[in-house]
């Protein structure tokens, strides 16, 4: 009888010694599958970053970039000027009038000829989008120190194309995929979701056209569609290292 209790009592430890076990088992899964997981992610955003050039990018101090916005029928030239650490100056010619839009590294305005001849002052999703365009490098670069997260959601097949999908989350919760082709290395995609107008609404940017600037590959050509319809941003030439003096950027 005594024999049996122990043997009774030595199988429920067994059953007890089992289930800790797998329970480590399935923890220990859990943690190195996130570790291969961020392991690729750092892999591909490397080979992401060798192929665009990003450290001759980190060596320039400003950007100017010149381009025109085509939809419904007009052409919109612009410019962007952004210095490091974090200034940008946009302005776009419409109808006859410009429109200006800029942050200075603290605080964001624009003037809208349409509404006033006096610099209005920039909040909300105006003022975070004005301080995303600030930044040089992008996004993807650097983002733990920005404050967002990153995901590596696998591969996918865009268009016929095998790419990495990334799922960037910002400080605000707003979530962004970057499409990078498993080839090239070069971002193809983006898909958002963004407020326009009190309202949210899905935007997916279709970048293209790449073209060597220093040893910096860019874009040439994105399509941006939205359920407003679909605009082209033709980029006409990226300037590097020209000296802007900070005033530009600063509220009239």
């Amino acid at each position: 009888m005594t024999h049996r209790k122990e043997q009774i009592h030595i199988h429920k430890k067994l059953i007890k010694m089992k289930k800790t076990f797998l329970t480590l088992l399935a923890v220990l899964f859990i943690v190195l599958a996130g570790q291969v997981n961020a392991q690729n992610l750092d892999e591909v955003l490397d080979k992401h970053f060798k192929t665009v050039g990003q450290e001759k990018l980190l060596e320039k101090q400003t950007t100017q970039i010149k381009a025109s916005v085509q939809q419904m029928g007009m052409e919109l030239p612009m410019v962007m000027k952004m210095k490091r650490p974090n200034k940008f100056r946009m302005e776009m010619e419409m109808q006859g009038q410009k429109m200006i839009q800029a942050y200075d590294g603290e605080k964001g305005w624009m003037i809208a000829p349409w509404i006033s001849s006096e610099p209005q002052d920039l909040s909300g999703p105006e003022l975070e989008q004005a301080m995303d365009q600030a930044d040089i490098d992008g996004e993807l670069y650097n983002y733990k120190e920005k404050g967002t997260t990153a995901a590596l959601l696998g591969k996918v097949n865009v268009d016929g194309s095998p790419m990495f999908n990334i799922k960037l989350t910002g400080k605000d919760g707003n979530v962004k995929n970057y499409y990078i082709d498993a080839e090239s290395y070069l971002i193809k995609k983006v898909k958002a979701k963004m407020s326009s107008q009190g309202q949210e609404v899905e935007v997916e940017q279709i970048l293209s056209e790449y073209k060597n600037y220093d040893g910096i590959l860019v874009p040439m050509k994105i399509e941006s569609k939205t359920p407003m319809g679909t605009a082209n941003v033709i980029f006409e030439a990226y300037i590097f290292g020209e000296n802007f003096d900070d005033s530009i950027f600063a509220k009239p």
